[in-house]
């Protein structure tokens, strides 16, 4: 009976032995095996020194492989009649584990050679053909900045850009339009801009004026030549002389940008409007080049106020026109501020006016502050047929010294006091 029960515990032994050990072989043989085929040593001699290469992954199978070992160490201390089998199956696969490649002979290298990892793929060479995708996936730097809110980061970067600053143009006044400004960068000096600022210079434009017209205009650097040369023609067979169009060129930027049509459409409208010959028409335009270039709407406004909020006749307004051209596109406010001062304080009729119109032209404050002058010495007279009269032309144009010696007979610190009292 107690050999059978001794017999019974050995069996129960051995089978408990079994079950635990062999999981545990297997769990570690499945990790292993998986390590191992992320794990390759590649042995390499290169100037008398090895060469290992390993993943990252597969340092990181390695710990974890030991990890599990310490752990199955741990374990067969516990179980000692399992630890002989166990090192065997690990001795075993660590044997299967290691790829290892017998050394190949001994290459010699210079000195000055470094150690080469021959699986790292070689730059590609100049000469080799790619495809077109391959081409345009190329990225290549640019040494101009890719972005910026001003063009004062472009210009040391840009040749036309430098140059347009010596020339005098304020690149400034473009910071608020981003289409001039790629414009700009787009065009080439030489090619672009250097025959554009020729041409400028042979109609009779100084070259201080250079500057100023891009400045205002930089749309006149994509001109074409031929329409550049076609307008000027133009305007030269419309009687306008060479020193004329160099003059009105210097003054309207834009007068080169409007087609032949516009150009005879606006000079044909002032002539109609106004009923002007074709003289006093290109004496405004040449006095006014702006008429030309700018919109019309102001013109027409104005010539409204003039007729109907100031009541002066057609003939009154050519003449208005003629000797003041820029009473076409004052500010509204201030012809009809002045008018009401002149003719419903100071009393001046409306014929003395138009006869001395160029006080449309003078500033409100200058006009109300002599006339108030006069007024407070008793000599603010503007009948001419009376004595003491005082020209409305005298009043607005002579300096502070004459219009105090000679219109209001004092001095010019009297003068200065008495604004102070407004």
């Amino acid at each position: 009976m107690a050999s059978s029960c001794a017999q019974l515990c050995l069996q129960c032994r051995s089978l408990y032995s079994k079950t635990v050990a062999n999981p545990w072989w297997h769990f570690t043989h499945f990790n292993h095996g998986t390590s191992s085929t992320r794990l390759f040593i590649k042995k390499n001699i290169l100037n008398g020194s090895w060469v290992i290469r390993t993943s990252h992954t597969a340092i990181q199978a390695r710990q974890t492989w030991k990890q599990q070992s310490f752990y199955y160490s741990d374990f067969t201390a516990r179980h000692p009649s399992t630890k002989e089998e166990t090192s065997k199956d690990i001795e075993e696969l660590s044997k299967a584990d290691v790829v290892y490649t017998e050394p190949r002979e001994a290459v010699s290298v210079t000195d000055d050679q470094m150690l080469l990892d021959l699986d790292e793929v070689s730059e590609p060479s100049a000469l080799e053909e790619i495809s077109d995708e391959e081409a345009v996936s190329i990225i290549v730097p640019s040494a101009i900045p890719p972005a910026a809110k001003s063009l004062r980061a472009y210009v040391d970067h840009s040749e036309t850009l430098t140059k347009l600053v010596q020339l005098g143009v304020n690149l400034w006044k473009f910071d608020q339009k981003p289409i001039v400004g790629s414009m700009l960068l787009r065009l080439d000096f030489n090619t672009d801009i250097t025959p554009r600022l020729l041409f400028l210079k042979e109609i009779g434009v100084e070259s201080s004026r250079l500057g100023y017209i891009i400045t205002h205009n930089p749309f006149i650097l994509t001109e074409s030549l031929e329409n550049l040369q076609t307008r000027v023609n133009y305007l030269k067979s419309k009687k306008f002389s060479s020193e004329t169009v160099a003059s009105m060129v210097s003054r309207a930027p834009y007068l080169l940008n409007f087609s032949v049509k516009r150009l005879d459409n606006r000079l044909g409208f002032y002539q109609q409007h106004l009923e002007l010959s074709a003289s006093n028409t290109r004496d405004i335009v040449a006095r006014l080049p702006r008429l030309l270039s700018g919109s019309l709407e102001p013109v027409k406004e104005n010539l409204k106020v003039c007729e109907l909020e100031l009541g002066f006749k057609k003939n009154e307004i050519q003449h208005i026109v003629i000797a003041v051209p820029k009473v076409l596109t004052a500010n509204k406010r201030k012809l009809t501020q002045i008018f009401d001062f002149i003719h419903n304080t100071m009393k001046v009729p409306h014929h003395l006016i138009v006869k001395f119109p160029q006080v449309f032209n003078s500033k409100y404050l200058r006009i109300t502050e002599r006339h108030l002058f006069l007024e407070y010495l008793g000599k603010a007279q503007y009948d001419p047929n009376l004595p003491n009269y005082v020209s409305l032309d005298r009043l607005v144009s002579l300096p502070d010294e004459p219009f105090c010696t000679d219109l209001a007979l004092a001095t010019v610190e009297d003068f200065y006091l008495f604004q102070k009292t407004l």
